[in-house]
């Protein structure tokens, strides 16, 4: 099943993990519609003309959801007796931090063992350096800033460019380092406007500087300000663009191809093992897993030597 925000690799990670599983001796099954699935008993055999054709499709084909019904232990009973019907004793979820604590909280009830799959643009789990669909959304920043840049260059324009993360600043700092904006504001770092002025300044009158481009975390809430700010303050014509949810969609990348099978092969290994509530992780090189609480009790941290490489664009 698949829970919470879509993200690119998702379909990859259900074929992969129906497959290797079948192949494991399981008979695998697939719940549409997320939590909600699991209580309005959406659920079906997975067969392979359902799997087939879907490792470049963007999304999930099973679709997500987010339900205050499987907060009610009665919905929570009614989503195990739609289980406990056809056999179904081990789960796989893809998605977020949310969906497996709701998946834990399920195991307390009913003792139904799950693998988590990190799946968010966000890439804020702790314990894990990878989320899937971090690669493809990053690439899909990296697209539109591109694009913008020759407008921006076109026209001496300052543009702000808005991208999400919610209060994690990953998605805004890796792709500014990658695009080489001049500015990025994160929650993760403290900024200094007056020193940022400063040194736009100097490279607009001294080293021909014709344009500038910003990339703004959402979770900081100040794209709207620092545009009236590059007006007021460097006298540049500047324009504001929010990138929204077009930084969900696309065909998975490669990388989130690989990281999708790999994911998936962890978790079906991880419940044939007899582990009963394990979420994957991807540290240092090395894929392995860890148990829910040592991941929903962590609250996740943007990479130091990240952080240290992006200081000089908030000062």
């Amino acid at each position: 099943m698949t829970s919470g925000g879509d993200a690119a690799g998702m379909n990859p990670a259900v074929k992969c993990a129906v497959e290797y599983a079948a192949s494991k001796g399981y008979k695998p099954y697939l719940v549409y519609d997320g939590l909600r699935g699991l209580i309005d008993d959406r659920i079906v055999e997975a067969t392979r003309e359902i799997v087939s054709g879907i490792m470049h499709k963007g999304g999930t084909i099973l679709r997500s959801s987010r339900s205050q019904r499987f907060f009610d232990y009665e919905y929570r009973k009614q989503a195990y007796e739609n289980l406990k019907r056809r056999g179904i004793g081990k789960l796989i979820v893809i998605g977020g931090d949310g969906s497996f604590s709701a998946l834990n909280q399920f195991y307390s009830d009913f003792g139904v063992p799950f693998a988590g799959i990190p799946a968010t643009i966000d890439n804020d789990i702790a314990g894990t350096d990878y989320c899937l669909g971090v690669d493809t959304a990053l690439n899909m920043i990296r697209q539109s800033v591109d694009s913008i840049r020759d407008t921006a260059s076109s026209f001496s324009r300052g543009f702000v460019i808005e991208v999400m993360g919610r209060h994690c600043g990953y998605l805004a700092l890796t792709s500014a380092l990658s695009c080489g904006a001049e500015i990025c504001l994160v929650p993760e770092l403290e900024y200094d406007l007056d020193s940022i002025g400063a040194r736009l300044r100097y490279e607009m009158e001294h080293e021909n500087r014709g344009y500038i481009i910003a990339i703004v975390a959402e979770g900081t809430k100040m794209s709207d300000y620092l545009t009236r700010w590059i007006k007021d303050t460097l006298d540049m014509d500047a324009r504001l663009t929010v990138l929204g949810h077009v930084q969900r969609g696309g065909s998975p990348t490669v990388h989130d191809r690989i990281m999708a099978y790999k994911f998936a092969v962890a978790a079906v290994e991880a419940l044939d093992a007899g582990e009963t509530n394990a979420i994957m992780v991807y540290r240092d090189g090395t894929y392995g897993h860890l148990p829910i609480h040592a991941v929903a009790d962590t609250k996740y941290k943007l990479d130091p030597a990240l952080v240290r490489l992006g200081k000089p664009l908030a000062r």
